[in-house]
């Protein structure tokens, strides 16, 4: 099996100029951006919306939204145009009052995006994330404010910076010696909806061990012949999938663990070609590195799968 195209924008990521605020500034003046608020990406009804330096300080100085953060992505590799993020809200909502008008979730436009814009929205929807998760010190509890182009937080208080994580998590695609799949089926889904194995990375563990513990947890079957296939990032809200394929030797044992897996169903590439055609599989998303895998698996004819998909 070969390896999975990974979903990354081509941007230079442009690290010696994060504490450069003259260059940053530059750089904004005549930048692409895209505004970001409570996981929500700006969007014409269609795709990204992407406003120029002028229009965001038309907006900040109406009042309509607030000064926000700016967070400096990348300049792109192509075209040599910056890219960054606004993080703002709307002005006059109430504490925790949020608003959608104007705004799409990732999984809404995830579809729509073409790799270049889904890989900087990606990145754009992490970074704000983290930063409304993390607006105190976790040595002293003062605020902290982003800084270095949004690539830390520093303390106002002792200064000591702390910088964005992001959780390993392992999906695993699970096959027999006779090339079938292994796809499960979580309780929070509707009907008919399977998909991979995933979990996260515990301390002190190797990927490699958690592919075996994640899958055994939640299946009932002991895999070898584990292979790397790739990895995406999965902004939902801080995680990147590490992408491995692995093989049971015995699939008789394969048996939901009750918990986070209801039910365990083994396919063929005509088992899943049919039930997909019959509306009784619903697959997971096109943008998602589940979905990904299992159209490398299945090969040729794997674009045709459309039959219906869902997230939750």
């Amino acid at each position: 099996m070969s390896t999975l195209k990974p979903i990354s924008a081509p941007l230079d990521r442009a690290s010696e100029l994060r504490s450069d605020e003259a260059a940053l500034d530059r750089l904004w003046n005549s930048a692409k951006i895209i505004r970001v608020s409570n996981s929500q990406l700006a969007t014409d009804g269609k795709s990204l919306l992407f406003l120029s330096a002028t229009e965001v300080e038309e907006l900040i100085a109406s009042k309509v939204f607030t000064s926000g953060d700016k967070y400096f992505l990348g300049i792109d590799t192509a075209s040599k145009v910056a890219y960054f993020a606004w993080d703002c809200d709307e002005v006059g909502l109430s504490a925790g009052e949020t608003s959608t008008e104007g705004l799409a979730s990732l999984r809404e436009l995830g579809g729509t995006l073409d790799e270049f814009e889904l890989g900087i929205s990606m990145q754009a929807t992490a970074l704000s994330n983290w930063h409304r998760s993390h607006p105190h010190c976790s040595k002293c509890g003062a605020e902290t404010k982003s800084t270095l182009g949004g690539s830390v937080r520093a303390c106002v208080k002792d200064q000591s910076q702390h910088h964005p994580r992001t959780d390993s998590a392992v999906i695993v695609l699970v096959k027999d010696k006779d090339d079938r799949i292994l796809l499960g089926h979580q309780p929070i889904w509707p009907d008919g909806r399977f998909s991979t194995f995933a979990g996260f990375l515990e301390p002190g563990e190797t990927f490699e061990q958690c592919v075996e513990r994640e899958v055994f947890e939640e299946s009932g079957v002991k895999v070898n012949e584990i292979k790397y296939l790739g990895s995406q990032p999965w902004p939902f809200p801080a995680s990147i999938m590490i992408a491995f394929s692995a093989v049971v030797d015995d699939p008789s044992t394969a048996k939901a663990d009750g918990v986070e897996i209801t039910e365990v169903r083994w396919f063929s590439r005509a088992e899943l070609k049919s039930s997909v055609a019959d509306g009784s599989l619903l697959l997971p998303p096109t943008i998602s590195v589940a979905r990904k895998m299992i159209a490398m698996w299945f090969g040729p004819g794997a674009e045709k799968l459309t039959g219906g998909e869902s997230w939750r």
